[in-house]
């Protein structure tokens, strides 16, 4: 990760383009974060039909599989970018359904709501989410929508994405305050579905949980290509979970 000063920057507030009045909000440091109010203003005619950013693009129809090992188990997680559309503040959303299994057993089953502005920023609008438990639901559990109950959208993916640029993937007090930091550009990763030149890693973290992850969108993939631990739980216990296969209808 790419080390931020503790002692907190001044945020840097930047609107974008396309979002017109709207704010989204960048920062140096965590203290930038929590200290700079967050009110991104949503117009929906904004905001574009496809998603075709260079790291992160959802085309319908497309399949994302991932497996990591979990002891002597495989857990797989499968994306699929569907026809289905949601309004969510009025913005006409594509849905991202991601499940995850745990040898035959499904783990989770979320369907999360993205969209992408006309100035090329991929928003997050929410997610829905089944936890289950012993093959039934459970609970619901990382639920939220944006504009319901004061939660806001967040971003993605930035229009043009630099090393330690940080800002929020999500918002509702208390509940959803992931936030993202471009550690790096550039990078070169390989995976079990192949080898990518041109990645962006970013951080995962929050300011309300313990615990990050690394992320890598690579040019071209569509999606993340892999998914990691971060910082000292990585070293005790490394997690990795890696793109192993892509299709297409």
């Amino acid at each position: 990760m790419m080390q931020v000063g503790r002692a907190g920057y001044l945020a840097v507030a930047v609107a974008s383009a396309a979002v017109l009045a709207g704010y989204l909000y960048w920062s140096r440091g965590p203290l930038g974060l929590r200290n700079t109010p967050y009110d991104p203003v949503i117009h929906p005619s904004d905001f574009v039909s496809q998603i075709n950013h260079k790291y992160l693009s959802l085309r319908p129809g497309t399949k994302y599989i991932y497996e990591k090992k979990q002891g002597s188990k495989i857990e797989r997680t499968e994306v699929v970018v569907t026809n289905e559309t949601k309004k969510v503040m009025g913005v006409t959303t594509t849905v991202v359904r991601a499940t995850e299994w745990l040898g035959d057993t499904m783990k989770e089953d979320t369907r999360d709501w993205y969209a992408q502005d006309k100035d090329g920023n991929v928003w997050y609008f929410g997610e829905a989410v089944d936890n289950y438990k012993q093959g039934k639901i459970h609970d619901h559990d990382g639920s939220w929508e944006a504009g319901v109950g004061g939660a806001k959208p967040g971003i993605m993916m930035p229009k043009s994405p630099a090393a330690g640029d940080t800002y929020r993937q999500e918002y509702l007090e208390g509940v959803a305050e992931d936030v993202a930091t471009i550690v790096a550009v550039g990078k070169k990763v390989s995976v079990a579905h192949g080898a990518f030149e041109d990645c962006v890693q970013v951080k995962d973290w929050s300011l309300i949980a313990s615990g990050a992850e690394y992320k890598y969108f690579c040019a071209g993939a569509g999606f993340a290509v892999l998914e990691e631990k971060a910082g000292w739980a990585a070293l005790l216990r490394p997690e990795r979970s890696e793109l192993v296969k892509v299709t297409a209808e």
